[in-house]
């Protein structure tokens, strides 16, 4: 009885180690986490544009309310 006394003893649930996480968990964090960050920057940035439309000459179009509803 001896050696399963020693046994559970040297358990690591005896110890009440935390458990440590796998660095491919971290490393999946990081990349998720900088994936959403490159997302939200380029939303950010596309919502600041202003696209100019341009006719086959190369200058600008200004936009009127007749030329959409054509």
């Amino acid at each position: 009885m001896s050696a399963l006394t020693e046994w559970n003893s040297s358990s690591p649930a005896a110890g009440k180690t935390p458990k440590q996480g796998s660095p491919l968990v971290y490393v999946l964090g990081l990349v998720f986490v900088l994936f959403i960050g490159i997302l939200i920057f380029c939303y950010v940035v596309t919502r600041q544009a202003n696209p100019v439309l341009l006719d086959p000459n190369g200058k600008p179009v200004t936009q009127s309310s007749e030329s959409l509803h054509h």
